[in-house]
């Protein structure tokens, strides 16, 4: 063999090392749910994927844009209540200027992977937490103003604020956290990064919002996932025992 094929070799193995490193764990926990269940692993996924198609194909028709503008479109102008009844929906509510295709695949492989990952119940946690961390920023942003780092022109209070990009920008954080993917999160945040520099819009400004709100959830996450679930077993342990303790005295005192 020559050196050249010797190196080519040798990357080529360096590379396989380091991709398992990377996503061994990920890709091998999405394997085996998916082979097992198939669609059936990630309802929450399809959900999210049918839920983006059917607002995008709603905005589409004769007066849609206006049903879904009432239902599901966030502007930081809007009063603060409206924005939160309307949050949950503007999740799925795919830009009008972009191509639904890209929002749609990104729904469904991240949220999937979420799903299989982080459960149905932590996906749905961050999706929507961060989401809503980017409305309120949206919010604060404009009443900083453009001479702030992290401000916002005025203008960017009538923008529509929807669409599911901070949340899988979340998402992909807390699943390269919790697979232990330092190279993959590490790439995500320093994308985000990248694009809030250049393009300082609130779309930009919000990622970063997500991406941090992402780090702390998956930090809070890994400190204290299971220590509530120890106090509450304490707490009923505790209570098993005293219950105990006071039939015991009561017992006696019936026996003759």
């Amino acid at each position: 063999m020559t050196r050249a094929g010797g190196g080519q070799t040798g990357a080529l193995a360096h590379a396989r090392r380091a991709a398992a490193a990377e996503w061994g764990v990920l890709f091998t926990a999405v394997r085996e749910t998916v082979v097992a269940k198939r669609l059936a692993a990630v309802p929450l996924a399809c959900t999210a994927t049918a839920l983006v198609m059917l607002f995008s194909i709603v905005q589409h028709l004769p007066g849609g844009e206006r049903f879904v503008t009432h239902i599901g479109v966030v502007k930081a102008a809007l009063p603060l209540d409206t924005s939160l009844l309307r949050t949950p929906l503007s999740l799925y509510v795919p830009a009008l200027d972009l191509p639904v295709w890209g929002a749609l695949a990104q729904v469904f492989f991240v949220f999937g992977i979420a799903e299989i990952v982080l459960g149905r119940r932590m996906t749905l946690v961050v999706a929507y937490t961060c989401t809503l961390a980017g409305t309120l920023f949206a919010r604060i942003g404009v009443a900083l103003g453009p001479g702030h780092l992290l401000g916002l022109h005025h203008l960017d209070a009538y923008v529509r604020d929807t669409g599911p990009s901070a949340a899988v920008v979340a998402l992909a954080v807390c699943v390269a956290f919790r697979c232990r993917a330092w190279w993959t999160g590490g790439t995500v945040a320093l994308v985000m990064v990248v694009e809030a520099v250049l393009l300082p819009n609130l779309a930009g400004l919000e990622h970063l919002v997500a991406l941090v709100t992402a780090m702390l959830i998956a930090v809070s996450a890994e400190v204290f996932g299971d220590f509530w679930p120890r106090v509450l077993g304490g707490v009923g342990a505790a209570a098993s025992v005293a219950t105990e303790a006071t039939r015991r005295p009561a017992a006696g005192a019936l026996t003759p």
